[in-house]
């Protein structure tokens, strides 16, 4: 039982990284290789509009422009968070946690509700509710802030035990592994899944990136630098 828990926790975590980083890649090649910096919107509309198509042309669902914008939001707001991937990788939030704190345009609330969602860790509809409802804002007012903290915890309680199914029932996870939401997948098919994105995503990538194989040990090395 443990052990197919450890590997289903895998498979969560694997996506959401995989996700997270190649939404951020498109995010930055809009905006460095596309869009050259430029911040006009008629022209980022044309950009945005013609790779929606050519995406979804070679790809298939979950590149429409609602998507790409989100991606290029994405990379501005979080320029830095590829390069943290490794050292966060059991404390990497989905994607669906950061489409949502893109709402937030405050970047001292947004990095706050960042860091709370990692440690206490919110589900996507916990999060989106504390956003909603002032969270941030009344703890910095409230001299008492246990009861603050009380009244989130009782009325988010019904999200935080329905949080184990938002990864199977999102959409986002569903289009990107290529799945519809009432598909039945074993794991296996899933572990698949993940990897064949993964492959054709390092392989676009061009030099610098390297796909070494689908089932890889990896030793530790006892050598001392």
């Amino acid at each position: 039982m443990l052990y197919y828990r450890l590997r289903e926790q895998y498979a969560h975590r694997s996506v959401n990284i995989a996700l997270v980083q190649r939404n951020w890649f498109i995010g930055y090649r809009i905006a460095e290789e596309e869009l050259k910096g430029k911040d006009r919107a008629d022209y980022g509309e044309k950009i945005i509009k013609k790779l929606s198509k050519e995406l979804t042309k070679k790809y298939g669902k979950g590149f429409d422009r609602r998507q790409l914008y989100y991606c290029l939001k994405f990379y501005k707001t979080f320029p830095e968070i590829v390069n943290a991937v490794s050292s966060q990788f059991k404390r990497l939030l989905s994607w669906t946690h950061y489409r949502i704190l893109l709402q937030v345009f405050d970047k001292e609330a947004r990095d706050w509700y960042e860091k709370e969602a990692l440690k206490e860790s919110w589900g996507t509809r916990t999060l989106q509710r504390n956003i909603d409802t002032q969270y941030y804002y009344r703890l910095l007012k409230s001299q008492a802030k246990e009861p603050v903290i009380k009244e989130m915890q009782e009325n988010t309680k019904e999200f935080e035990l329905e949080k184990k199914l938002e990864f199977i029932k999102s959409p986002v996870i569903a289009e990107f592994l290529g799945y519809s939401l009432d598909s039945k997948v074993n794991e296996t098919e899933l572990e698949k899944s993940i990897i064949n994105n993964l492959q054709k995503f390092m392989m676009e990538l061009g030099k610098g990136y390297a796909f070494v194989a689908r089932q890889q040990q990896l030793k530790k090395s006892n050598h001392k630098l």
